[in-house]
């Protein structure tokens, strides 16, 4: 009888250790993550999530002056169940940069991707610009962020 509790309480043991090993190599942690765990979390599709634009996915901004800069601010909400990572934001041009959250965005909560625009060197007249989303999300990773602009004197 002590035996076949032994052996019980050996496999108890050992099951919890491999259980606990499994989830901390899966799990996203909190706070800023590294390159190599962004990756992770995109390669994993265990850590997708989905997520939805507060607003649209293109803004019209009307007319801009020339060498004026203009902050364009996209919502994102997490609806999914796992933490959102956006792992990088890709401008289309030099005149457009991008600010990402650097933190997972949490089941539920919102955060704020911004582009600035930099109508310095523009030509006058229309121009439509683009930033890429990239981040553990489904059914795909990647986002098209768009904006138009009206470059005037």
């Amino acid at each position: 009888m002590k035996r076949l509790v032994l052996i019980i309480s050996v496999a108890a043991s050992l099951a919890a250790c491999n259980s606990s090993d499994s989830n901390s190599e899966n799990k996203i942690p909190d706070g800023p993550l590294t390159d190599s765990l962004k990756q992770v979390a995109l390669k994993d599709s265990s850590n997708f999530t989905t997520i939805a634009w507060a607003d649209s996915t293109f803004k019209d901004l009307g007319d801009v002056k020339k060498g004026q800069v203009v902050e364009i601010p996209f919502v994102v909400k997490n609806t999914g169940d796992k933490p959102l990572i956006i792992s990088s934001v890709q401008p289309g041009c030099g005149c457009t940069v991008a600010e990402k959250p650097e933190q997972p965005i949490l089941p539920g909560k919102e955060e704020k991707i911004v582009a600035k625009f930099n109508s310095e060197g523009q030509s006058e007249g229309s121009h439509t610009k683009t930033v890429i989303v990239t981040g553990n999300t489904k059914p795909f990773t990647q986002h098209t962020l768009s904006f138009k602009v009206n470059v005037t004197k």
